[in-house]
């Protein structure tokens, strides 16, 4: 197997916990618009908010507005607390030459939002990419092989940190090692779609991430 060169992060829910507050937020939009949709708050995690609006919202196009809006607000007033440990493993791969890149569905104005909270953030990365950067989101691979492309890497050689389903799927399909983070959804729920699944980043760095990467049984062996 070839050596490890980039990882690619998600950010909500795998470097921020901030899964629990868009799931709160989104929660009262598909209740309000789409209450026959059990779950629609899990089930659009991962997604552009274009690709939420067209596959979900739609029949009310004329409330989009509306929607973004309140979400734009929401975003002003959210804490971007870092999940424990993710700061320091991701410091421990750069120093061992690791590229890391954080790949969203975020879009570039709530990346602002994440900005003037940590004046720090873009020391930890070596480029962000946002939904602004991509035509099709999570599931599809794109964002994540365009993430690599940026690096002049295979796949093969690069590592996707994912917590939701459809970024989960994302990382697969793009033939790269899968990281499930258990801090969305159970780790026996998302462990069909990752190659190691952990619960934190609690005593990790760049020697367990090596070692979960050489042991997989091949470059990638999760079920898309």
């Amino acid at each position: 197997m070839e050596e490890l060169k980039v990882a690619l992060f998600d950010l909500d829910g795998v470097v921020f916990d901030t899964e629990p507050q868009y799931t709160e937020f989104w929660r009262g939009e598909c209740l309000r618009y789409q209450p026959d949709i059990p779950n629609l708050e899990q089930k659009i995690k991962g997604q552009t908010l274009v690709e939420i609006y067209d596959k979900y919202f739609g029949h009310v196009r004329s409330e989009q507005p509306q929607i973004t809006q309140r979400l734009n607000k929401f975003e002003t007033q959210m804490h971007f607390d870092y999940l424990p440990g993710v700061v320091e493993f991701i410091l421990d791969l750069r120093k061992h030459g690791v590229k890391t890149a954080v790949v969203t569905s975020s879009n570039r104005p709530k990346m602002q939002n994440v900005y003037a909270q940590h004046k720090e953030f873009l020391d930890l990365f070596d480029h962000v990419f946002t939904s602004e950067d991509f035509t099709n989101g999570k599931p599809h691979p794109e964002c994540y092989l365009l993430g690599a492309q940026h690096f002049g890497a295979s796949p093969q050689v690069c590592v996707g940190l994912e917590d939701s389903y459809n970024g989960l799927r994302a990382v697969c399909s793009a033939q790269m090692f899968v990281v499930g983070l258990a801090t969305t959804n159970p780790q026996e729920a998302i462990l069909p779609y990752a190659d190691v699944v952990w619960t934190d980043y609690i005593n990790k760095g760049f020697k367990e991430l090596v070692s979960a990467f050489k042991q997989s049984k091949s470059p990638q062996s999760a079920s898309c």
